[in-house]
């Protein structure tokens, strides 16, 4: 199925015309708007990294990995509390959500606010405090898990590329927070 859009008659500029420029290009391949909407719903309010990371809880609990179990506690509140500071700089910025007729919204939201993307945040978040939590090389689950997430929310048409990097950003700092507060208390 593929997102349908109406003929606008202005062109599209900055980023909306990036926008309608990765739809074009990769919106209507198979697979990729299932893909990018199975995502969305996934990483809807963080929800489906707090599963992961309650798994990996349990997982490491029954194994009696009381390190890892901390470190799957802390992926899961870094996660949530990216996602929850993605809403409070949604509430106070008010960015609109992408809304030029060239642009196909394949899923809806929860808000009409765009900036910045909860799902590019938590995910990060998520990404980075999971992949430590499992004893994965640094970059090795952020760079699986964060591009797709990313380009998703661009071919749902439901932010912009602004958006997103700046989720990412937010979601970095957060697990950087989580790392450090961890590193401090494993010192004391």
């Amino acid at each position: 199925m593929s997102l349908e859009s109406t003929d606008s008659g202005a062109q599209a500029t900055g980023e909306a015309a990036l926008l309608v420029a990765v739809q074009s290009a990769i919106a209507d391949r198979p697979g990729v708007l299932s893909g990018a909407r199975g995502l969305s719903h996934f990483g809807e309010h963080s929800l489906g990294w707090l599963a992961l990371a309650g798994a990996g809880t349990l997982l490491a609990h029954r194994r009696g990995d009381a390190r890892a179990r901390r470190r799957y506690v802390e992926a899961g509140a870094g996660a949530f509390t990216a996602h929850a500071a993605s809403v409070v700089i949604k509430r106070i910025v008010r960015r609109r959500r992408p809304n030029h007729p060239d642009i196909r919204v394949g899923v809806g939201t929860p808000s009409k606010l765009s900036f910045p993307s909860s799902h590019a945040t938590s995910t990060t978040a998520a990404a980075i405090l999971l992949g430590r939590a499992a004893g994965l090389p640094v970059l090795a689950l952020p760079a699986a898990l964060v591009p797709p997430m990313l380009v998703s929310r661009l071919v749902l048409g439901v932010h912009y590329p602004s958006d997103v990097a700046a989720g990412a950003i937010v979601g970095a700092l957060t697990a950087g927070a989580v790392i450090v507060a961890d590193a401090k208390n494993e010192e004391q």
